[in-house]
């Protein structure tokens, strides 16, 4: 299969050149060793090469010796690699020398203290709309982080288009699939998560029937702050609620897997009286996987409109997490004690920021906007700084910059 470019190409070479080793991580079937070895020399692949797994018990350098740099591929599968890894690196002196895939976090996570200055961290999800060809990528998320729009015709995509981009997701080997060929690649995915993965990750049995109702319970609350206990509930079944506890053990596991990947509140100063609130929002790493936890397809979402929206609006958190990682920014949500949300604050490490509501169609245009002049009213600009861009992201039409300041950004025109 034909290597499609990815926006973490360049993010790869980058780190490659400034530090020993980076490790790619994100989920299953996201495209890390097919995006590793446009730029390894060398590779080892621990998932499938068993010989491998046993030179590491009694030689590791045997398994790092090669061309640099060097592909450890699912590297977490024999994780005492790591301290070797990170001893080489000190030893030769020089950058680049291994790339390292994972698509689980050990549990001990013994990265965590050990590999500061010698290895880097690069996230990778599933294919935006921008890398999948089926956006323009016309409004620059790093541009609008400077203040700049502009503007565009309508893209194209149709309501329909969308509810199929949602349910078949950003997954590299299903790009030229059939959407309905897609759809089934997804659930058999979630379904190998639910009875084989979440007991792998640390050799702990659990119930694949209760991670299943989870998982369903995720994807009717994707993209809101559902609680603990309503998880717990919708888990539960029939034998009544689980612990909370039991459900933040399984969110844990499917954290680890990457396959869920929360939405934090963001904190600024406000100069209103107003309460902010902390809870995260759900997500799945890709708008997918809700789709197939829910057993639907691209036609249930046209009869679903409420769930429609939700997912359209984790499909624009998934493509707005890849370009903001480019911009150096992160994707955060803001909700108060009167009610007022806002769907997405994309805020850059020195501190500048831009707020987007997400609204499926063109008659909730004024809705959002009215939300966003009402956010930014709040916000103490004195100390959190003025917004770089308040815009409101939509599935289509054209692309412009309102008279009030609000810039109307088609989805299909949203790039890096």
């Amino acid at each position: 299969m034909k290597y499609r470019p990815r926006l973490v190409d360049s993010e790869l070479d980058e780190r490659l050149a400034a530090t020993g080793a980076v490790v790619i991580e994100g989920p299953k079937a996201v495209g890390k060793t097919a995006t590793a070895r446009q730029m390894a020399a060398s590779e080892v692949l621990l998932d499938i090469d068993e010989n491998a797994r046993r030179a590491i018990a009694v030689d590791p350098g045997l398994v790092l010796a090669g061309d640099t740099p060097r592909l450890i591929d699912e590297w977490q599968i024999e994780p005492t690699i790591w301290n070797h890894i990170r001893r080489a690196v000190d030893d030769r002196g020089k950058p680049g020398q291994f790339i390292l895939t994972g698509s689980a976090v050990p549990a001990d996570d013994i990265t965590r203290h050990t590999g500061a200055g010698r290895l880097t961290r690069l996230r990778m999800r599933p294919m935006t709309l921008f890398e999948s060809g089926h956006s323009t990528g016309v409004f620059s998320l790093a541009q609008l982080l400077a203040g700049e729009c502009t503007q565009s015709s309508d893209p194209g995509l149709t309501i329909q288009d969308i509810s199929q981009l949602i349910a078949r997701g950003g997954w590299p080997a299903t790009l030229d699939l059939e959407t309905n060929y897609a759809i089934r690649a997804v659930r058999g995915y979630l379904d190998e998560v639910r009875r084989i993965d979440v007991g792998r990750i640390d050799d702990t049995r659990r119930d694949p029937e209760k991670v299943g109702r989870l998982l369903r319970s995720l994807a009717r609350n994707v993209a809101t702050e559902a609680a603990a206990t309503t998880l717990s509930a919708d888990t539960g079944g029939a034998e009544g609620p689980i612990s909370d506890d039991t459900v933040r053990e399984y969110l844990n596991i499917l954290e680890r897997l990457m396959i869920v990947e929360d939405q934090p509140a963001w904190a600024p100063h406000l100069r209103s009286k107003s309460i902010l609130r902390k809870s995260p929002k759900r997500h799945f790493v890709d708008p997918s996987l809700a789709v197939a936890a829910l057993g639907a397809d691209a036609s249930r979402l046209l009869e679903d409109l409420r769930l429609f929206g939700l997912l359209f609006e984790s499909l624009v958190i998934r493509d707005l997490r890849v370009y903001a990682q480019l911009a150096d920014a992160k994707v955060y949500h803001y909700r108060d004690n009167t009610g007022l949300e806002v769907d997405a604050i994309v805020e850059r490490a020195d501190g500048t920021w831009a707020a987007f509501e997400v609204k499926l169609g063109q008659g909730f245009v004024e809705q959002g906007v009215e939300n966003l002049l009402k956010f930014a009213d709040r916000v103490d600009v004195k100390k959190s700084g003025t917004p770089q861009l308040l815009g409101v992201i939509i599935g289509k039409g054209f692309g412009y910059m309102r008279d009030d300041g609000v810039a109307v950004i088609p989805i299909g025109a949203l790039g890096p």
